[in-house]
């Protein structure tokens, strides 16, 4: 009797290491799985969330200071007396939209790790109380922007008043959006960055939308 009660209990012992080793091991095995798993997606995941190329960087680093020049003609207009109320209307509407573009960009181009590019004053963009600094480089003329006004544009615009003022900004303005929407194309068909294409592609649509109210507004002046 005494040696059938050892036997059996030496059975039972065996039994739970054997299944004790099995739930360790499946255990194991499920958690090196998922951790693979983890790691694996995890580089994936912000890879694809920033993937980006050159021509992004350069849509950002040149419609940055593009936009900022089109703030600056607003500017200029929205400052005089006599204009149209149309083309009041139109230079508010061009502050509004592209103000918020520029900080867009900006951002992206922080998140890339790229300098934006030598900038117009940031004294009246929206969000920035910085003065003017003495010495900034002009981005009139600057390569592969098309559509820049020159520094003789912006004097013209500076010193032209009512009705003038009014045909000159609008003049200028179409010829500084079709600038832009050049630039949006050449992301949308080379870019890689999803948000700077779609913002490529909005640019495109607002501005040729802009150029034909110009043109409208011209027409009747």
């Amino acid at each position: 009797m005494w040696t059938r009660t050892v036997l059996l209990s030496a059975g039972a012992i065996m039994a739970l290491v054997v299944s004790a080793g099995c739930s360790n091991s499946s255990d194991t095995s499920a958690e090196k799985s998922s951790t693979s798993a983890s790691a694996t997606a995890a580089p994936a995941t912000a890879q694809n969330a920033g993937a980006h190329n050159d021509a992004d960087v350069m849509f950002a680093q040149h419609m940055i200071p593009h936009h900022q020049q089109a703030i600056e003609m607003s500017d200029m207009v929205l400052g005089k007396q006599g204009i149209d109320p149309r083309v009041t209307e139109l230079a508010n509407q061009i502050k509004a939209a592209q103000g918020p573009e520029i900080q867009q960009m900006q951002g992206w181009l922080t998140q890339w790790g790229n300098p934006p590019m030598p900038s117009m004053p940031a004294a009246n963009m929206p969000g920035h109380n910085m003065p003017a600094m003495s010495g900034m480089p002009s981005t009139a003329g600057m390569s592969g922007m098309s559509g820049m006004m020159s520094d003789a544009d912006m004097a013209a615009l500076q010193n032209a008043q009512g009705v003038e003022a009014s045909k000159l900004f609008l003049t200028q303005m179409i010829t500084h959006h079709e600038g832009a929407i050049t630039m949006a194309q050449n992301e949308i068909r080379n870019g890689q960055f999803a948000d700077a294409v779609a913002l490529a592609k909005s640019i495109a649509t607002s501005q040729q939308k802009e150029i034909d109210t110009m043109n409208q507004i011209l027409s009747s002046l």
